[in-house]
């Protein structure tokens, strides 16, 4: 696996990626120090997926209720032995974890763009009949790591729209009980013990508070565009900008690690299921992204 690397003209970040291994991005350092999440590193999740540094969640982020969707009529049951599962059973994160066939299609000192040709891979069909043509673009300038995504149909098939990214975040100079999380005006989803949404909601205004020895693995959604989640401590600061494309979100700050996670979501958890989600129709590109901000 070749990890390439993305460096800033202005500043000393640097950020990389991986895309013999699903386009995970493995690294993202200012002045050395690693601003993401390593967990149990790369070889883990290419092994066996275990999430790190910002995976792709595709084609659904976060967990569904069971193995089996419906879209315009068609009955889809997921494939045996293509995803992963949650402690509960569920299917968890899509179907792309290392994925090892994106093909780079341009390179720069601070810019890569990578595609997958979806609709080429009859496996990944046989659990998402939507062929398409899914591309990352990413791009690193002023200090700022900008991920654009598009899904453009390939057959005269909507898309739906439900994947997701997870940046595992971490301040290593600071205590994590000393991390200060910002979140802007929410709507909170009332989540059941197996992490889905019961349809219940409260809305939530902009919070500012020390991440302490609180946990969170909380859903929302009504996510504007442009809205700006953040962690600081010390004298550093990282804000993740949803900037377009984004309504939904995953916050995620396990007890145990000292990670938070502010995950950009193209549709709420379980939305494959349930509706409620966008679509990339024939002839057309939806377009996505999402930037970090060191």
């Amino acid at each position: 696996m070749e990890i390439l690397t993305l460096r800033d003209p202005s500043s000393p970040v640097e950020a990389q990626f991986v895309p013999d291994a699903g386009m995970i991005g493995v690294s993202l350092t200012d002045s050395g120090v690693q601003l993401l999440g390593q967990r149990r590193g790369l070889d883990a999740y290419v092994a066996d997926g275990k999430t790190m540094g910002i995976p792709l969640l595709y084609p659904w982020a976060n967990r569904l209720s069971d193995s089996t969707y419906a879209v315009d009529g068609e009955n889809v049951t997921l494939a045996p032995n293509t995803f992963r599962t949650d402690p509960n059973g569920l299917p968890i994160h899509g179907l792309l974890a290392a994925y090892p066939r994106w093909r780079v299609v341009a390179r720069s000192d601070n810019e890569l763009s990578a595609e997958l040709d979806f609709g080429n891979d009859p496996d990944l069909l046989a659990s998402f009949p939507f062929p398409h043509l899914l591309a990352m673009t990413v791009r690193l300038s002023e200090r700022t790591l900008t991920l654009r995504t598009s899904v453009t149909p390939t057959a005269g098939k909507a898309v739906p729209l439900c994947y997701g990214f997870h940046p595992y975040l971490q301040l290593p100079d600071v205590p994590r009980s000393e991390w200060v999380i910002e979140t802007p005006p929410l709507r909170h989803l009332e989540l059941d013990g197996q992490g889905l949404p019961t349809g219940e909601s409260t809305r939530q205004q902009a919070t500012t508070e020390a991440l302490g020895d609180r946990a969170f693995d909380d859903g929302y959604d009504q996510v504007p565009d442009g809205a700006v989640f953040a962690v600081s401590g010390g004298d550093r600061r990282v804000e993740v900008r949803f900037d377009q494309g984004y309504p939904a979100a995953q916050v995620f700050a396990p007890p145990a690690e000292e990670v938070v996670c502010f995950e950009p979501m193209a549709a709420p958890t379980d939305a494959l299921r349930r509706g409620g989600y966008r679509v990339a129709q024939p002839g057309d590109s939806a377009v996505a992204q999402f930037s970090i901000r060191v």
